[in-house]
């Protein structure tokens, strides 16, 4: 089926696979080299992404937003406690559950992932203002329309 034999939404969400594919190869190549570099894991790395974006969080919070079990994301956590790069601390509201925070340590290590992603303001520089202009507000939107789906129940397969 060619571009115009396709419905807006098919159009759309095939251009997005397409931006998703160059997005996470460019990526994930040094997120990988940086991670190894540093002897972290990406299932630990995707744990302190999760801790930045919520401000804390507990054991059981981590395992099922990473899919492993509470035992195993205990063992992922603690290897960050014993690195300095998260720390835990009892609930205010509940003395028997731990919160896993950054520590400043952890919050340097995600802003060093963050500028060896590069590519991503040499892009940005490629663009002409105006289409800058456009591409901020698409991405707001997208933003915005993803974090609604975050609620949603899993991924359900599209053609």
């Amino acid at each position: 089926m060619t571009a115009k034999q396709m419905n807006p939404s098919e159009e759309l969400a095939g251009l997005l696979r397409e931006w998703t594919d160059v997005f996470m190869r460019r990526s994930m190549r040094s997120l990988v080299r940086y991670s190894k570099g540093m002897g972290l894991s990406l299932s630990q790395v995707g744990a302190l992404f999760q801790i930045y974006r919520r401000g804390s969080y507990d054991v059981s919070d981590i395992g099922g937003e990473l899919g492993v079990t509470n035992a195993a994301a205990s063992q992922l956590l603690q290897q960050l406690v014993e690195r300095e790069l998260i720390s835990r601390c009892e609930d205010p509201h509940d003395r028997r559950i731990k919160r896993i925070l950054l520590t400043e340590e952890g919050r340097q290590a995600l802003q060093e992932i963050r500028t060896r992603q590069g590519w991503t303001y040499d892009l940005a520089q490629a663009l002409t203002a105006a289409e800058q202009e456009k591409v901020i507000a698409a991405l707001r939107i997208l933003i915005e329309k993803a974090g609604q789906l975050e609620d949603t129940p899993g991924d359900r397969p599209r053609p």
